[in-house]
């Protein structure tokens, strides 16, 4: 039985109970139920606690994206321009091919035009923005060095392009269960065509 790592951001949270259900018998899914992978720097971090606690798994597949692409006032720019974002997905795809697992790397989901997250944290209240030119761009950064890698994409980003309102709740950032549900189908089936 093939032993699956999904890694990633809250995005990954929404979708990983779902692709248990879907690959059960097939494949033993391991995720954090507890927190997310937040930044690329921090799913590095992440990937290697999994490694370091659960031993060599078969498939990792991950996304990575809106807290890079973050610009969190008072900062004047992202949490990881764009050159830190290809660097850390280059160490987090190292690390999955030093435990021997093969990467399959999940595209950032689109955007409404200018939309916007709120999350507590602490005693306040942070606001995320994020612009839709964002998620492109860094999507295709992370594209192109992914195919010059020859790693397999999912393109979530174009999947939730299928809806009209891409799949996204009242937040304007998260998906709906439907949207968790039909990437959850197509990681299910990426996982499953998986070498």
């Amino acid at each position: 039985m093939k032993k699956v790592l999904l890694l990633g951001d809250s995005i990954r949270m929404g979708y990983d109970e779902y692709v248990k259900e879907l690959l059960e018998g097939e494949c033993e899914v391991y995720y954090d139920d507890v927190d997310n992978g937040r930044f690329a720097a921090y799913t590095l971090w992440q990937a290697n606690q999994f490694f370091k606690n659960y031993g060599h798994f078969d498939v990792v597949h991950w996304n990575n994206g809106y807290w890079d692409m973050n610009v969190e006032t008072p900062m004047a720019e992202a949490m990881h321009p764009l050159d830190e974002y290809i660097h850390f997905l280059g160490r987090i795809l190292a690390e999955i091919r030093r435990n021997g697992a093969v990467p399959i790397f999940a595209t950032t989901t689109p955007v409404l035009s200018k939309a916007a997250a709120a999350e507590v944290i602490r005693e306040g209240i942070a606001c995320f923005d994020y612009r839709n030119e964002w998620v492109e761009k860094y999507n295709a950064a992370a594209v192109r060095f992914m195919q010059s890698e020859n790693v397999a994409v999912n393109d979530l980003y174009s999947l939730c392009l299928e809806d009209p309102h891409y799949y996204k709740c009242p937040d304007l950032l998260h998906l709906t269960e439907r949207g968790y549900r039909r990437c959850a189908e197509q990681i299910a089936e990426i996982i499953r065509g998986s070498r």
